[in-house]
């Protein structure tokens, strides 16, 4: 799983949570009758509030730091994880200064913001 993936995890919830089977309308023909799947909203998780509420975020500075987002969502936050991290998000060249650190924390949130997230919009580019 990728580090990004986690991080979606672990804001938006897991891809692998219980849904509801699909049901039939019936339509009097028994033999066509076939499940319909009713499609449903996804919730828009607000990023900034969802993060405000967990345990530890009020000692962690994760709005402009990536290493304290990383820790307060429980992902390892160090130099490798954040190298592979930056991979992902498309730069090769990471190399942990705080510039890098900056793009790769505004990355994130824009992901988060592209996969359906609400995110304030200082922490987007």
């Amino acid at each position: 799983m990728s580090i990004f993936s986690k991080i979606k995890d672990a804001i938006f919830g897991k891809k692998a949570e219980a849904r509801e089977a699909p049901r039939t309308r019936p339509s009097g023909h028994g033999t066509t009758d076939a499940p319909v799947i009713e499609a449903r909203p996804k919730p828009v998780i607000d990023v900034e509030n969802h993060l405000d509420s967990m345990p530890g975020a009020d000692s962690l500075n994760w709005r402009t730091s990536i290493v304290d987002l990383m820790k307060l969502l429980g992902i390892d936050s160090d130099y490798e994880a954040r190298k592979a991290l930056a991979s992902e998000m498309g730069r090769e060249d990471y190399a942990g200064s705080a510039e890098d650190n900056i793009w790769l924390h505004r990355r994130v949130m824009n992901g988060l913001a592209t996969n359906g997230g609400k995110v304030p919009a200082e922490f987007l580019d």
